[in-house]
């Protein structure tokens, strides 16, 4: 077994965390308020999602960056320049063809920010929640936020640390700490078991676009081919 394998069953477990960890977590944090601040011109509501949210950092942590709405990547890369960030690409992506179709900016391959150009569904809009999501204002005032981990335990920040439990079994208690629906939480189970049992976790719909390319132009390409994909785009980005 992976050491991201959901654990079964945890009871709540404090997690104390040492001067490097805090460190850790303190750098990437400015990381990701330097991003929410350069995002602000883009007049679209962002948040800092995952361990830089609630804590949990490893140094192979992510700065993940979600927009809860379409916004056009020059307006959104615009305000990244403004503040000296270069974009290395970006990626189409779409999980399943239920899912959401998003353009994610790379800035490089630990920091990412990712725009919706297709409606999302409830447990899509709830996905940060879930996570652990963190706004502008949130950051700047040293909050954390409790949410879900790759191996299904929830987080929930502490001033030592945080205390961590597995949310299997206890999916109507978790669903109110986060405030997200039970369908949220056990939607999330499932994908997250399916993943584990299958042993990947491609996307249904990929696509690499340099920096120097529309990601919207090739989008608008690729649903030209793909009427599904045309339908799935429509009423946010067609």
């Amino acid at each position: 077994m992976g050491r991201l394998h959901p654990v079964s069953s945890r009871d709540w477990t404090p997690v104390y965390y040492t001067a490097e960890h805090w460190a850790l977590l303190s750098s990437l944090r400015r990381r990701a308020l330097e991003i929410l601040e350069a995002l602000l011109c883009a007049k679209v509501r962002a948040v800092v999602i995952g361990s830089v949210a609630r804590g949990d950092v490893t140094p192979s942590s992510d700065v993940d960056v979600h927009l809860n709405s379409y916004a056009p990547t020059h307006q959104v890369v615009s305000c990244l320049q403004e503040r000296g960030f270069e974009v290395s690409r970006f990626e189409i992506i779409q999980a399943t063809p239920t899912s959401a179709v998003r353009i994610v900016i790379f800035i490089d391959e630990k920091t990412t920010i990712s725009i919706p150009v297709s409606k999302l569904s409830e447990t899509e809009e709830e996905f940060p929640l879930f996570a652990g999501c963190l706004s502008l204002d949130e950051l700047r005032a040293g909050k954390r936020a409790p949410g879900v981990n790759k191996r299904l335990l929830l987080i929930v920040p502490t001033e030592f640390g945080h205390i961590e439990s597995s949310i299997l079994g206890r999916e109507v208690e978790v669903a109110k700490i986060l405030g997200v629906s039970v369908k949220t939480v056990m939607e999330r189970i499932n994908v997250r078991l399916k993943r584990v049992r299958e042993g990947r976790s491609g996307f249904y719909l990929h696509r690499i676009v340099p920096p120097d390319e529309s990601p919207e132009r090739v989008l608008h390409s690729l649903a030209r081919d793909n009427p599904l994909l045309a339908r799935k785009l429509e009423g946010v980005f067609l």
